[in-house]
């Protein structure tokens, strides 16, 4: 069995000390060196190769972990919490619909590093039909509700653990905490002509039947998307019955019988409806004057101020049942300690001939030997990076060669924050 009262102290004195640097991007500064360290548990074997402090509270290094396969790869950022002015945010583009690289982010929004997140609507198997770049998971960012989740069968990547959902995600409390928590929406539109239950903010795919609320949030893409698949295959056929009404301060001002595109104003809020959701939608008109209502609602408690889609993968300090053992790839995790306080960010090198990966089985194991009490799957392939901005560096980079050779450009990220206000 597994001593998380040794594996966590011993990580904590490795990050602690300078290691030898096992794969550092050209013009980037050294770590300082010495020899590998390895930590074994009944988890996994890790031989840690290089770390280095980026702030205060702020770790980043390497490892390998050798595997029935070969070797194994890959980056870890630790963030304590608890210390002063570190934080975690969402990183993401200007709009929910649309995809930008993860050094981007972490530079655009002043973050020290930051590793990419949630699963995105990367293809499109309807005609006529554009992948709108939207992650398939909540997002919460900086206190703000930016979208909610697609239909669990709607999702992009590898099979959920039973009993986990796309409205699970990985985020941080008003408390200062991380955890792994679960979303609802709660939401309606109100009229004199009754009450509609809203069933999807910003996202790409809405449950057959539902209606859901567009933003300035969302950007520019088409609304199309929200009214393809069913809430049992994401490749079923667009609905052929959808309705669209735009409301602006509070008033109907236009409808329409197929969702649109293009850009929202700040004070307008566009509903899209399909099958029965279209059925409700229909009976208001131009001149109506609707109140539309909507809220994030976590299962854990203080709400939330960041959230990123992910898919579990251990809660309270043992993997869940059902994960896969079989299919290695190069992958992406977020994890937190029991107390919230500690976070640990994980990405693998992306390409030979560091690329043996791991399963989500192994991918588990790995977190839970790193200290983490619960952690997530993040998207994973040409998706993961690690972007760092090292002290002195004026940018953050990719470190762990990505799988396409170059930078993917995904829906968001977590990124860590030193003296953020």
């Amino acid at each position: 069995m597994r001593s998380s009262h040794l594996v966590r102290p011993t990580l904590a004195l490795l990050l602690a000390t300078g290691l030898s640097t096992l794969v550092t991007p050209t013009g980037t500064a050294q770590a300082a060196t010495g020899p590998a360290t390895s930590v074994s548990t009944a988890d996994t074997s890790i031989t840690f190769t290089a770390t280095e402090k980026l702030a205060p509270g702020v770790t980043y290094g390497s490892f390998q972990v050798d595997t029935p396969r070969g070797a194994t790869v890959g980056y870890l950022l630790t963030a304590d919490l608890h210390k002063n002015k570190v934080s975690l945010d969402l990183l993401h583009p200007g709009s929910v619909a649309q995809r930008q690289v993860v050094s981007a982010m972490t530079n655009g929004q002043g973050a020290v590093a930051g590793v990419n997140g949630d699963f995105f609507n990367i293809s499109e198997t309807h005609a006529g039909v554009a992948p709108t770049g939207s992650a398939s998971g909540p997002e919460i960012a900086d206190g703000e509700d930016l979208k909610f989740a697609v239909p669990t069968a709607q999702r992009f990547g590898p099979g959920l653990a039973p009993g986990t959902s796309t409205r699970d995600v990985f985020g941080v409390g008003v408390n200062g905490k991380a955890r792994v928590d679960t979303l609802s929406l709660a939401g309606e539109v109100r009229s004199a002509k009754g009450t509609i239950a809203l069933g999807g903010l910003n996202q790409y795919a809405l449950p057959v039947g539902g209606v859901g609320m567009f933003t300035a949030d969302w950007g520019t893409a088409s609304r199309v998307r929200s009214t393809c698949g069913s809430d049992t295959s994401r490749n079923d056929p667009c609905s052929t019955h959808t309705y669209e009404v735009t409301v602006r301060r509070g008033v109907v001002t236009s409808v329409s019988p197929t969702p649109g595109a293009g850009a929202i104003p700040s004070d307008t809020q566009v509903l899209v409806g399909r099958e029965g959701g279209a059925d409700a939608l229909d009976d208001l008109v131009v001149g109506d004057r609707v109140k539309v209502d909507e809220k994030l609602v976590s299962v854990g408690k203080p709400k939330l101020t960041f959230a990123v889609g992910g898919a579990p993968i251990l809660r309270d300090g043992q993997p869940l049942a059902g994960l896969d053992t079989k299919t290695a790839a190069v992958r992406s995790s977020a994890g937190v300690s029991a107390d919230g306080r500690t976070v640990y960010l994980v990405a693998l090198a992306g390409r030979a001939p560091a690329s043996a990966g791991f399963t989500i089985a192994e991918l588990a194991d790995l977190m839970r030997s790193l200290g983490a009490d619960a952690a997530v799957n993040l998207d994973g392939g040409g998706s993961t990076t690690i972007a760092v901005r090292e002290p002195g560096q004026t940018a953050a980079t990719a470190r762990n060669n990505p799988s396409d050779g170059t930078e993917r450009a995904v829906a968001n990220g977590i990124g860590i924050f030193v003296g953020r206000d």
